[in-house]
């Protein structure tokens, strides 16, 4: 993997000087770079990594795994395109296994995400069925833990 993405992947705000010094390049280098994974899409944007546990009136989060027919012309593509046109769905991947698609959903309550399913996913064409999980806890996202313990705890090791 490229190393460069692999370290703005873990934290998106280093500056193109601290970059550029990590990897022992020209920081000019590390800026031209970076404005060519952007303009050739393979970097697509810049996050936060909230912690959504301690935001009052955080949104509720819902994994929907689905099972689907595909098109014959166009396999998954069609009915995913349609799903990720509903605000409400924030993240989708393709998969491998029991399960077709697997689309992560926000809403104010647990209600809205349930009426999301009930009266716009299921009743799309191709969709054959649904399973809702609820999110009711984060422990990891992104590599980064979000349990507030963490940073007292040394995990370095002895080496002799």
């Amino acid at each position: 993997m490229d190393k460069l993405l692999e370290l703005l992947s873990e934290n998106s705000s280093f500056t193109n000087k601290e970059l550029a010094l990590m990897l022992g390049e020209p920081e000019d280098y590390i800026a031209a770079q970076i404005k060519e994974y952007e303009q050739n899409g393979i970097i697509k944007g810049y996050q936060a990594l909230v912690n959504w546990e301690k935001v009052p009136d955080a949104m509720v989060t819902a994994i929907i795994e689905l099972k689907v027919t595909p098109k014959k012309e166009t396999g998954f593509d069609e009915i995913a395109e349609q799903i990720m046109a509903f605000e409400e769905v924030s993240s989708m991947y393709l998969m491998a296994g029991s399960f077709d698609l697997s689309v992560f959903v926000n809403g104010k309550t647990m209600q809205d995400v349930a009426s999301f399913v009930a009266r716009k996913l299921s009743c799309i064409d191709g969709v054959i069925a649904t399973a809702t999980h609820f999110m009711l806890k984060a422990y990891k996202i992104g590599g980064v833990s979000l349990t507030d313990d963490d940073s007292s705890s040394d995990e370095r090791g002895i080496v002799l």
